[in-house]
């Protein structure tokens, strides 16, 4: 009967944790409890997310590859890592923004909030259309295939198509994806991630319909990108004209104070992007030109497989920032350290034993999936193991910095991890081959960033009041 109780104990807390509305948030407990819910269900609706995209590159990578070739897939892959490279052209303000949302939110103040969104979108939308403008006036003058060092006619007549789709559909999110940063502060990031689900599923669709009607490579990017643009729309819809039209838009609500702070609090996470940018999504840029855009297939399907591992870990942490965020602004500083130390034990324990698991397996893995298209070498799959864990540990860390709005130190590291990564990734790539792009992270990171920042970074920020970190 005790373990029976104990089943029913379990389920009813689960379902206390999955409840609409937490009523009571006037004490460190029921904040926590707040906190903790709202985690979870942003853990598990990003996991449907993240579980649907995964279930999409599963299905579409063998299509691709077969349907496109080596080298027009490898241009694909390149272009991809454009999104990543390119997450800073709002300036840094997205996370800046979500930064003073969950301050905002934890002092109760929604009129600072809706000032916050009127004065961003604003400026969101300036940076979009002088994107189209800049990209508009350059195209003509570029040569883009020889950007991507592809040969053949078909790719080389694709490139500068291929390209504008993917630039117009981008500068169309950087303003829809106000939204996203908004829920994020407010821990309801769950809301943006079964959007971005139903944005997946029907980009897959179109995928494989462009594939069937033997679209070329600029369709096959607008199916991908453009069906998660139409479900940011919808959510952006949905958000400020249903459930929170007290922060939609508004002249009335644009503030130069609070364009300003996004500024000044946008330009350290602008550098600490771009850092990032070079330092972690430069790898199919340099093997492309180094080795040739076949080259790229080879890395990137491997890292794909091993990037498994960072999503999932990413799923179990992104809810904390907004949650550090929240927490100590109000001061609740015991609860940031035990949900740290937690955090971080976790997320190495499971890369560790997943990264293990793909060593051992990923050339099986990829034999079943992609039959013999590729194969990695041994020294880029054990490099691409030892990255993800130590990948998961920056991760926790990361987490708690931002939400603490510890930037600076952050910044320092990371203009050091960034030049010294990008300098050994072209050395070791020409030297050793694709596995030298991994190698040249793993130094980088650990000497730069693991090593200063949890012995000076992360002591700082849980030691020092929350309010006095976010106005840093």
């Amino acid at each position: 009967m005790a373990g029976l109780s104990d089943v029913f104990s379990r389920c009813f807390g689960l379902v206390a944790l999955l409840r609409v509305e937490q009523p009571g948030l006037d004490s460190e407990r029921t904040r926590a409890q707040e906190r903790r819910r709202r985690a979870v269900l942003s853990s598990l609706a990003l996991a449907l997310a993240k579980g649907v995209a995964i279930g999409t590159v599963v299905i579409t990578i063998p299509l691709t590859l077969s349907y496109l070739g080596a080298e027009r897939y490898g241009m694909w892959m390149t272009i991809s890592s454009l999104i990543a490279m390119l997450s800073f052209a709002d300036l840094g303000m997205g996370n800046g923004l979500l930064n003073k949302v969950a301050y905002a939110h934890g002092k109760g103040d929604v009129a600072s909030m809706h000032r916050l969104v009127s004065s961003g979108f604003l400026m969101f939308s300036l940076i979009a259309l002088l994107i189209l403008l800049l990209f508009a006036v350059a195209y003509p003058w570029i040569t883009w295939s020889s950007i991507f060092n592809v040969q053949s006619t078909m790719a080389k007549s694709e490139a500068g198509p291929t390209l504008a789709v993917f630039v117009a559909l981008f500068a169309v999110n950087i303003p829809l994806g106000i939204v996203s940063r908004v829920q994020t502060g407010l821990q309801q990031s769950f809301k943006a991630s079964l959007w971005q689900c139903a944005g997946s599923l029907v980009g897959l669709t179109s995928m494989l319909a462009v594939i069937s009607l033997k679209g070329g490579l600029p369709w096959l990017v607008a199916a991908a990108l453009g069906a998660p643009t139409v479900a940011a729309l919808c959510n952006s819809m949905d958000f400020f004209l249903r459930a929170r039209p007290d922060l939609r838009p508004a002249r009335s609500g644009i503030s130069g104070h609070e364009m300003r702070e996004l500024m000044r609090t946008g330009v350290l996470f602008l550098v600490l992007q771009i850092v990032a940018a070079v330092a972690y999504s430069s790898d199919n840029i340099v093997i492309a030109h180094s080795l040739g855009a076949t080259a790229v297939t080879d890395y990137a399907v491997p890292e794909r497989l091993f990037g498994l591992i960072a999503m999932g870990i990413g799923i179990a942490l992104a809810p904390l920032w907004p949650a550090y965020g929240e927490a100590l602004s109000r001061g609740d500083l015991g609860w940031a350290r035990s949900v740290f130390t937690r955090s971080l034990t976790i997320a190495l324990a499971s890369a560790t034993v997943i990264s293990l698991f793909l060593l051992v397996f990923a050339p099986r893995i990829l034999t079943l999936w992609l039959g013999h298209a590729v194969d990695p070498p041994l020294l880029l799959l054990v490099g691409l193991g030892l990255w993800k864990i130590i990948e998961a540990g920056g991760n926790a860390m990361a987490m708690l910095l931002n939400g603490a709005n510890v930037i600076r130190a952050q910044l320092v590291s990371g203009v050091l991890t960034g030049a010294s990564a990008l300098a050994l990734k072209i050395l070791l790539v020409e030297r050793i081959g694709v596995a030298g792009a991994v190698w040249a992270s793993i130094i980088a990171f650990s000497v730069f960033s693991i090593v200063p920042l949890s012995v000076w970074a992360i002591p700082k920020a849980l030691r020092t009041e929350g309010e006095a970190k976010v106005h840093a």
